[in-house]
């Protein structure tokens, strides 16, 4: 296929034959573990939250947990994720407000969890699709913002903008993979340090390939 003819649609049918990623690449034994994991995701690696949830989830199992442990522990608890005052205040926020107006359960969609204080679309959307099974939004991180634009699908710098230009792009029940699938592929080939196209079977085809001598138009 030439250039102009390189869809969101053909690349996810190709990285389907490449990979198997599970629907979030947060452990998470229930809704509050991942919705909690989301949160400490910001800033920080998926390593780094799923090696602090291990500690955190056989202490804290619901809203009333969090909410009663001391800010102080909390803070120490999530210290190593950054931010952590912040995430500290959110988390117990989040956990009170799921209390107050949730009746102590994780809302299934997006617009309630974007509801809760430091839960953003991103988070919203990983939790609807991950925990409850529903394409509502595709989630943008850093790698699917990044492959999105190398590989042309938008040249907006907005995650939530971004986010749209993708969901228009495929259908609606492969919201949630194109969210992964781009993810893996960002984390073996088109790396942020590197777009390594010799490896990439979009080489030839990719508005930034280097192989090519095209720019990266991740920087742009």
């Amino acid at each position: 296929m030439s250039l102009k003819h390189l869809s969101l649609k053909a690349v996810l049918k190709k990285l389907e034959q490449m990979y198997s990623p599970p629907r979030t690449f947060l452990d998470f034994n229930s809704p509050l573990d991942l919705l909690v994991a989301t949160i400490l995701s910001a800033q920080c690696t998926d390593a780094r939250v799923n090696k602090v949830m291990k500690d955190i989830r056989p202490r804290l199992k619901t809203p009333e947990d969090y909410v009663s442990l001391p800010r102080a522990e909390m803070e120490r608890l999530v210290h190593s994720c950054g931010t952590y005052r912040n995430k500290a205040k959110f988390i117990q926020e989040m956990c009170q407000m799921l209390i107050d107006d949730f009746g102590g359960e994780v809302p299934e969609t997006v617009e309630d969890l974007t509801k809760l204080p430091g839960v953003g679309r991103k988070t919203a959307a990983i939790i609807a699709y991950a925990v409850f099974g529903n394409n509502e939004a595709v989630a943008v991180d850093t790698h699917v913002m990044r492959l999105a634009r190398r590989m042309g699908f938008t040249n907006q710098s907005n995650p939530d903008k971004i986010s749209l230009d993708l969901m228009e792009q495929v259908p609606k029940e492969k919201w949630g993979d194109t969210t992964t699938l781009l993810i893996s592929h960002g984390r073996a080939v088109c790396t942020a340090l590197r777009r390594n196209c010799h490896e990439c079977v979009f080489q030839s085809n990719c508005p930034s390939s280097e192989t090519m001598g095209r720019k990266d138009l991740s920087k742009t």
